[in-house]
C-alpha cells in the first residue's frame, strides 16, 4: 500500500480528504503545520506528499524543501489561490505537480495516481538542441541561459520528456494538462501553449526542432536526446 504525506492546516479538508485517500487503498499520515511535518520526516518513509502552500507556522515551499533533501517522492501543491507565481516558485523548487481547491476528488485522485506512475521513470536531466532541463531543480536553460515559463508551460515540457519516444495526440496532451491552470484547457489554447513554448525554448520557432508536428495526429520530441 502506498503512503500519503497530508500536510494540511485546514482540519475540515485534511478529515476529508484523509476519508478520501483511504477510500482509495492509501495509508495516510497528516501533518497540520510546518514544524510538525518536520517531525513526521524524521523516521517515516512516504510515497508521495500533498502539501498546501499557506501553513499557519511556515509554508508548503519550505516543507518541500525538506521531503525533497530527504525522500526521493513526488511532491503535489495544494494551492487556494491558484496563483501563477506561487505555482511557478513550487515547481522550481522541485514539486512534481500542483492542484488549485477546490478541486474535483476523481481529479486528485488522477494527478496522485500520474505522479506515482511516472516518478519512477522520469529523467532526472535531459537535453536537445541546446535546451537542458533539470528536472529535480525545476530550471530550464537554453543555450546556457535560463529559460522562464509559466507553470503551465513548463508542465507541458515535462509531458514530452517523460513521453521522449512516443507521438502524443492532442487530446493525451489535453489530459496532461486538463484544468492545470485552474481553467479548462481546450484545442485551441493547446495550439497557442504549444506556440508559446516553442517561442521560449526553439532556435527557430518557425522551424522547431525540439516539439515537432506530426500531421493529423499530434506532436513528438524530435532528434537525439540525452538524458540522466
Amino acid at each position: 500500500m502506498k503512503r500519503i504525506f497530508l500536510v494540511e492546516d485546514d482540519k475540515e479538508i485534511a478529515k476529508n480528504l484523509s476519508l478520501l485517500l483511504r477510500s482509495e487503498g492509501f495509508i495516510v499520515t497528516h501533518a497540520p503545520t510546518q514544524r510538525g511535518a518536520t517531525t513526521l520526516l524524521v523516521g517515516n518513509k512516504f510515497d508521495l506528499a500533498l502539501v498546501d502552500i499557506s501553513l499557519p507556522d511556515g509554508n508548503g515551499f519550505a516543507v518541500c524543501t525538506e521531503i525533497k533533501q530527504t525522500q526521493n517522492i513526488p511532491v503535489i501543491f495544494l494551492t487556494a489561490s491558484g496563483d501563477e507565481a506561487s505555482v511557478v516558485t513550487g515547481l522550481n523548487m522541485g514539486a512534481d505537480d500542483y492542484i488549485t481547491k477546490p478541486f474535483r476528488p476523481r481529479e486528485l485522485i488522477a494527478r496522485i495516481g500520474t505522479a506515482l506512475r511516472k516518478f519512477g521513470r522520469s529523467p532526472s536531466a535531459f537535453e536537445l538542441c541546446g535546451l537542458h532541463a533539470d528536472t529535480t531543480s525545476g530550471v530550464v536553460k537554453k543555450d546556457g541561459k535560463e529559460v522562464f515559463l509559466s507553470a503551465l508551460e513548463y508542465r507541458l515540457l515535462l509531458v514530452f520528456i517523460n513521453n521522449p519516444k512516443s507521438i502524443l495526440t492532442r487530446d493525451v496532451l489535453l489530459d496532461e494538462l486538463w484544468d492545470a491552470a485552474g481553467e479548462f484547457v481546450n484545442n485551441n489554447t493547446l495550439t497557442v501553449y504549444i506556440k508559446r513554448l516553442r517561442e521560449k525554448i526553439e532556435s527557430d520557432p518557425a522551424n522547431p526542432q525540439i516539439i515537432l508536428t506530426v500531421r493529423g495526429t499530434g506532436y513528438r520530441l524530435g532528434g537525439s536526446y540525452v538524458s540522466e
